[in-house]
């Protein structure tokens, strides 16, 4: 299984970048480059523990359909948000947050699998891992940016 591991350093406070993680129309805002959108569910605002949303967006080229859920949560240190329909044969995107110097380090742990076996293993191998990591690198990079202005 596919393992992504991402650490930003943001100059902002804990629970700014918590709550930006967990906010749906920033994640909106900061993916509308594939026009992900809200489409059921916790469709704004900000999530909580139980709460689901189901996305609509353009990945690859392809219009995607993700349903995901806040299975664990505790504010303002951690969440984990995991899919329950979607492309993927499974995802978990773990959210955690450290307080650092009057900083936040914010650590995105992201597990994936594909599927279609040996055929979406290639897929990881040659783009999906990548494209994946860029994807949540970008989200980051924007919620960097608004936190430090907040």
């Amino acid at each position: 299984m596919p393992t992504i591991e991402i650490k930003t350093e943001i100059n902002s406070d804990l629970n700014t970048c918590f709550d930006l993680a967990r906010n749906i129309d920033f994640h909106q805002e900061s993916l509308k480059h594939s026009n992900e959108k809200a489409i059921a569910g916790k469709m704004t605002g900000l999530i909580e523990l139980g709460e689901w949303v189901s996305w609509e967006a353009k990945h690859l080229g392809f219009v995607q359909h993700l349903t995901s859920k806040i299975t664990e949560f505790e504010a303002p240190n951690y969440f984990v948000d995991e899919m329950v329909f979607g492309a993927f044969k499974s995802f978990r995107h773990e959210h955690h947050f450290l307080e650092s110097e009057n900083r936040t380090v914010m650590i995105d742990v992201f597990y994936f699998e594909s599927p279609y076996g040996v055929l979406g293993e290639f897929a990881n191998w040659l783009f999906l891992k990548k494209y994946m990591t860029n994807l949540l690198k970008k989200r980051n990079s924007l919620l960097k940016q608004k936190a430090e202005l907040l």
